[in-house]
């Protein structure tokens, strides 16, 4: 690496990883300086290798208020990155820009206080940090429940579902967010009660249950097929272009997106 890129970024270690199923996994790291970062946004992580510098953007899991930054990777084996990160465990070293980015974080200066959350898998990341954070301001009094989070997060499988317990916590105790997890293969899933079907399927009988339309904000983040079918759907209902928020991971072509899981 040169002195030019040395100055762009920050070494940090991985202190933790949780294998969640055979292709997702969680990471928490510890950078050697501070990262100051919204909720929703995304960090640059990179490794050197083969005399090459792989780096690829991932969104973040932890709130801003963690002493370390969490991320919910799934691998992806034909992938620049995501098969050199699956290899690693505590101890190991990755290199991060030291800027965060994006713009997909809780909209709270429109006006518009439900806020609709809509995600599969790894696609939750950003969600968890929205929350996390929203959760410690309600504790210590900063944040009075004005805005209302409506999570509905699809997986084929609940093994998929990185954060459930700690979610379904947070809904149980929070009286402005709700959270609905839903497989879409509940066959290959015979101990799942919860709601079935993919999240975009189930996305209008939320909606119209939750009393949700055009008066409030969606995020969408995760598979490109659920983001498009979603924001079709969304759109039926009276969302416009300013009520539709979107953080796609991947494209389904040789280019890809800011945000892939790569």
């Amino acid at each position: 690496m040169s002195a030019s890129d040395t100055e762009k970024f920050h070494r940090a270690k991985i202190t933790k990883r949780i294998d969640i199923a055979p292709e997702l996994w969680m990471i928490r790291i510890q950078p050697d300086h501070e990262f100051k970062f919204a909720p929703g946004q995304y960090a640059t992580l990179g490794l050197e290798g083969l005399g090459k510098l792989r780096e690829r953007p991932y969104s973040i899991v932890s709130a801003p208020h963690e002493n370390e930054l969490e991320f919910f990777f799934e691998l992806v084996p034909p992938g620049d990155l995501t098969p050199l990160l699956y290899k690693l465990q505590p101890g190991d070293e990755v290199l991060m820009r030291k800027v965060p980015k994006g713009r997909f974080m809780l909209d709270t200066k429109s006006g518009r206080t439900n806020h609709l959350l809509v995600c599969t898998v790894t696609g939750v990341a950003p969600f968890v940090s929205y929350v996390r954070a929203l959760y410690r301001d309600w504790k210590e009094g900063r944040f009075a429940g004005e805005h209302k989070l409506f999570l509905l997060n699809g997986a084929s499988r609940s093994c998929e579902f990185g954060y459930l317990e700690e979610l379904q916590k947070f809904a149980q105790d929070a009286p402005w967010f709700k959270y609905v997890p839903t497989v879409s293969r509940p066959w290959d899933d015979e101990k799942w009660t919860c709601e079935t079907g993919r999240v975009d399927d189930i996305l209008r009988k939320y909606a119209d249950m939750w009393g949700i339309g055009p008066n409030a904000v969606a995020y969408l983040c995760g598979h490109p097929a659920m983001v498009e079918n979603s924001k079709g759907i969304l759109k039926r209902i009276g969302f416009t272009k300013e009520g539709l928020k979107e953080e796609i991971y991947w494209v389904p072509s040789k280019e890809r997106h800011a945000t892939t899981p790569a």
